[in-house]
């Protein structure tokens, strides 16, 4: 099948799925005619929307507690909804940075929707799933000390790395945000987003609102070097205004 037919590929993988209790990668490239990465690629769009759960070498129906709807996965619905209107701000042929964490990667899906993006990383999940992606953009990672606590690459060898570029954008997370001073974080190594902040000519931070108000003792990146927050539709009006006047943009997504 070619590349035209992937929705009645992935269709079929689904109904495969449905009958097996079970697919694998190697028997899904023979039935389909196509090759074992365009399968991966495939389990891994239909992850991401929620279809089934990627095992290694195949994938298995999605558990019944993760379908089951709970108030836990409210902070989730938020979360894809700041990485869904942050995705919006890309433009095709972009030169991005993608910073560690659990809300940056939730914009992964989105770049399915792009053209001729080059992607600079220092998270290794990340980096994987950029791979995973039917129009894989251009790849690029700093190389660096790996930190367990941010599971990314961190240091001066990594640094050193990212100022042989310039990026049109860098999306980036937060522990928490103090209102007067920036973003905070309970890491100490704050080295490497100060740096991908100076080579990024836009910086785009995203936050859930339950975050706004944090104060943590390390300040990450100060409001001058802040373009602009995503964050989601329940934060305060006021505090929406008094970010305003530093000077910094703020989109309210809507979660659906």
């Amino acid at each position: 099948m070619s590349k035209r037919n992937t929705q009645q590929r992935r269709r079929l993988i689904l109904d495969q799925l449905a009958l097996q209790g079970e697919v694998k990668v190697d028997e899904l490239a023979k039935q389909l005619q196509t090759s074992e990465v365009t399968v991966r690629k495939d389990l891994a769009s239909l992850e991401a929307s929620g279809l089934l759960l990627r095992r290694y070498g195949g994938a298995v129906p999605l558990p019944k507690e993760l379908i089951n709807e709970t108030a836990d996965e409210e902070l989730s619905v938020r979360k894809k909804s700041i990485a869904v209107a942050a995705a919006q701000l890309i433009r095709d042929h972009n030169r991005i940075i993608i910073d560690s964490g659990s809300t940056t990667a939730a914009m992964l899906p989105e770049f399915a929707k792009k053209q001729g993006l080059v992607v600079m990383t220092n998270s290794l999940a990340i980096a994987a799933s950029l791979r995973e992606l039917e129009n894989e953009p251009t790849l690029l990672m700093p190389g660096g000390t790996w930190d367990p606590h941010s599971e990314a690459f961190q240091g001066q060898i990594a640094e050193q790395a990212l100022r042989q570029y310039d990026f049109d954008q860098l999306f980036i997370g937060a522990d928490g945000i103090d209102v007067e001073r920036g973003t905070t974080t309970f890491n100490e190594l704050v080295g490497l987003s100060r740096v991908m902040a100076d080579v990024a000519r836009e910086v785009i931070v995203l936050a859930e609102s339950n975050k706004i108000g944090r104060k943590i003792h390390n300040l990450e990146l100060a409001w001058q070097q802040i373009s602009t927050l995503v964050t989601d539709s329940q934060l305060d009006p006021a505090i929406v205004e008094q970010i305003r006047a530093k000077g910094v943009t703020v989109i309210l997504a809507e979660s659906k």
